[in-house]
């Protein structure tokens, strides 16, 4: 049908001229709007919303009074922190009445380069929810660890008319821009002339720094923790997206910024969220039920969710129950806790009671290249005592963030040792891109394991193996399990595998169900916190210590970074 034929028909069917496909009757419209209620039916019209008011259809579904508000939407999400597949990570979203998602593929792209790109948009298609993406800026972050791919204009600039990309990913690499890298302006001025706003990151940044990091032509950030730090994002004209993930979450401390005059400034995204968050609490469903209990009004926490991130898209058919706009609904019965009974993507009900239906089909995964090339043979965690005070990574309780720290090892041989009384583990980075033997090594606090090790492929940005332990024995069985299994997480006690999840895609993601992930996923950090482990997913914390774009001290496999100078830095200081 053509689109013209299309438009007529919706005409006709909002006039009352002819029947709609189907009427839901008896409904409580959530007005994004105005932050009212209206009671009306909503009719649809081939896959989009007609009109609201009187209406007759072909199927007519009575709502007895339950609310009807637009399918939320997540506008920055790294499909790849859920270890699932695209089709997987779909089933699970949509039940929660997710319904569009703007997702970032940065990990997949430091893996594969333009394979993976190609591979998450392809793997985007006929899924029952319409996922966008936004094209990774920083490919490596930096120079300062070894990444699988590099991704320059050139190789961008061919995704950038694709009508999957809506903008130029997270632009982490904030020191290019304020000391005008000609790379780095360039990615943001590409992404300008295709006429597409550029995400942010840009943690602590602030004064003149900021001003000048806006005047690049950065439209949003996802790294605010503190009020102070997002006010005055938004007022420099900054759109704030405030993040509840699995290794971070910023509602609670920043949802006191978000009422009626705010809202249309400010989006929640997930950004990273592991398996079991996403099916014991939900997604951008959990973020608005927490804001609600927190104080936010449910109007505004429900627009938040919908029409503020479709506008800083420029999505204009979606966001709100209104004629003319995509029939993606979600239907619940309490206001103040929304959580979904019904979901309908445009105008099919797809999901019903926190489940898929099964007449729902979903795409097969996608063929995808091996990525696991780490050179183990001379594989060695010693580390040499070159001192007698070392600097150890502490880690910052539900947070990415991390802190230096101090510390005087026990020495033997002349060789550092880990210390489990104290704390103080074994940290180290391997290489799995180039196969060029590489291994980071430093000490880290705060992962509380008495036994054992963990190692795990997925270590942002780059996605080397990262491993941390209480001896070396554990450590090596760990990060052998992990090149056997061609990427994954894995836990090692007394030099074997004691729990595992295999990740063969990209060494990120698995093709089993969410559901089953997590399940393996439970058994793993199960047996970590028999062992000590103190964080609530050791393993979402691991992830992020070998990224060097978040303060304060990180380790790659090149070294020890600091990230407030940007250079690395000897792991003993005297």
């Amino acid at each position: 049908m053509k689109r013209t034929d299309r438009i007529a028909e919706l005409i006709e069917a909002a006039r009352g001229d002819a029947a709609s496909d189907l009427v839901l009757k008896n409904a409580r419209i959530v007005d994004v709007f105005t932050g009212r209620t209206m009671e009306a039916a909503v009719a649809i019209k081939n896959g989009h919303i007609a009109g609201l008011g009187e209406y007759e259809g072909a199927e007519t579904v009575d709502l007895q009074g339950k609310y009807v508000a637009p399918g939320f939407m997540d506008p920055h999400v790294h499909i790849e922190s859920s270890m699932a597949c695209v089709s997987e990570f779909a089933r699970t979203l949509v039940a929660r009445g997710v319904t569009t998602v703007a997702a970032d593929p940065h990990e997949i792209a430091n893996v594969l380069g333009a394979e993976g790109i190609r591979y998450m948009l392809k793997s985007a298609e006929g899924q029952p929810v319409d996922i966008f993406f936004t094209l990774p800026s920083c490919v490596p972050a930096t120079d300062l660890e070894t990444s699988g791919a590099k991704m320059t204009v050139a190789d961008l600039e061919p995704f950038m008319g694709h009508e999957r990309v809506l903008a130029l990913g997270e632009m982490m690499n904030f020191p290019g821009v304020i000391f005008r890298d000609p790379e780095v302006i360039a990615k943001v001025e590409m992404a300008r002339r295709f006429g597409k706003p550029v995400d942010g990151h840009a943690p602590g940044l602030s004064g003149q720094d900021l001003q000048a990091y806006l005047a690049a032509g950065i439209s949003s950030d996802h790294e605010c923790t503190e009020v102070s730090e997002a006010l005055e994002r938004l007022r420099a004209g900054m759109h704030i997206m405030i993040r509840e993930g699995t290794g971070a979450r910023n509602v609670e401390a920043l949802a006191s910024i978000v009422d009626w005059r705010t809202a249309p400034r400010v989006m929640w995204c997930t950004d990273d969220r592991h398996p079991h968050e996403l099916v014991e609490e939900g997604s951008i469903d959990h973020i608005v039920r927490k804001a609600i209990r927190l104080g936010v009004e449910p109007f505004a926490a429900i627009r938040v969710a919908t029409l503020s991130p479709a506008d800083y898209f420029g999505l204009k058919d979606r966001g709100a129950v209104a004629p003319g706009r995509l029939a993606d609904l979600v239907v619940f019965e309490d206001l103040r806790k929304p959580e979904a009974a019904m979901v309908f993507k445009r105008g099919r009900l797809v999901a019903e009671n926190g489940k898929m239906r099964p007449d729902i089909s979903i795409p097969s995964p996608v063929e995808i290249s091996p990525s696991m090339n780490a050179d183990l043979s001379s594989l060695d965690f010693s580390v040499p005592a070159e001192g007698k005070t070392a600097r150890a990574i502490k880690i910052v309780p539900d947070q990415i963030v991390t802190r230096q720290t101090f510390f005087e090892p026990d020495i033997r041989d002349g060789f550092a040792l880990p210390d489990v009384e104290r704390d103080i583990l074994k940290m180290a980075v391997v290489e799995r891109h180039m196969g060029s033997g590489k291994v980071g090594k430093a000490f880290l606090k705060g992962l509380g394991l008495r036994q054992g090790a963990i190692a795990s492929s997925v270590a942002h940005d780059s996605h080397n193996i990262v491993v941390a332990g209480t001896n070396d024995r554990d450590m090596v069985a760990a990060v052998e399990e992990v090149v056997r299994m061609g990427g994954g997480l894995c836990f090692a006690r007394e030099g074997r595998t004691a729990a595992k999840l295999a990740l063969p895609v990209a060494g990120l993601m698995s093709t089993e169900s969410v559901h089953a992930v997590s399940e393996k996923l439970d058994r793993l950090v199960g047996a970590c916190k028999e062992c000590g482990a103190a964080p609530k997913d050791p393993f979402m914390t691991l992830s992020f210590l070998a990224l060097p774009v978040i303060p304060e001290l990180k380790l790659t496999d090149k070294g020890l970074v600091d990230v407030g100078k940007f250079q690395f830095v000897p792991l003993f200081v005297s």
